[in-house]
């Protein structure tokens, strides 16, 4: 009888987990062309960029992807250290959890007065797949960062102009307004002069954005 309690016990425990699981996912439609901004693990670099931009609702974002359906499954077209990619979606979500295992991504999604742009922009930003990673980041060369990927893609779209503004950068820590050690360093290596003040975007900036909304929090 104990048992038989205890099993019951456990049944039920797991049922309601596969339920409460199925209704957290169906909360929330997948549109193609949401941007998802994700809070990604890269040490120096992502705290000099959360340094220097947060993200909506003070959330930390240092990389962002653009969803798309292709044959009836999701993928992420992202600019990453190997260049113009085409994540899957699952692979995306799992990259960086919280300690609740729950993805560190926030979901954006362009209002409606740009929504007739995507299907253009995800063409694209496929025409991109396989070009290099912008390790300048440099918005007039023929590689890519993150955010630019995505910028770029809606301003071809939108017959060149821009969608996201492209606010001067800055490499600098706003406490000593002195260059990011890890900033000085990366460029040195370059052998290329950091570029501050030249026009750009990173995650943060962008998620807060008056183009887009945030509509999604995987964390909540």
């Amino acid at each position: 009888m104990v048992f038989k309690r205890f099993l019951h016990i456990i049944l039920l425990t797991y049922s309601l987990n596969i339920l409460l699981s199925c209704q957290s996912k169906d909360e929330f439609l997948w549109q193609e062309g949401d941007i998802l901004f994700q809070d990604g693990d890269c040490g120096d670099f992502c705290d000099a960029i959360r340094a220097v931009t947060s993200g909506y609702d003070g959330r930390d974002f240092s990389h962002n992807g653009f969803l798309l359906l292709e044959n009836n499954k999701w993928y992420i077209l992202e600019a990453i250290s190997k260049g113009v990619s085409k994540t899957p979606l699952d692979s995306f979500l799992t990259r960086h959890l919280d300690t609740d295992g729950k993805p560190k991504v926030m979901v954006g999604r362009l209002k409606p007065e740009y929504q007739h742009l995507i299907p253009t922009a995800l063409q694209e930003a496929k025409k991109l797949l396989g070009k290099p990673y912008d390790s300048e980041f440099d918005l007039l060369n023929d590689s890519y960062y993150c955010s630019e990927l995505i910028h770029l893609s809606l301003q071809h779209a939108n017959k060149g102009e821009p969608v996201f503004e492209t606010p001067p950068m800055t490499f600098k820590d706003p406490d000593s307004k002195e260059f990011f050690p890890i900033w000085e360093t990366y460029y040195a290596k370059l052998g290329k002069a950091i570029p501050e003040g030249m026009p750009g975007l990173n995650p943060g900036g962008m998620s807060q954005d008056a183009a887009i909304e945030m509509v999604y929090d995987f964390q909540k």
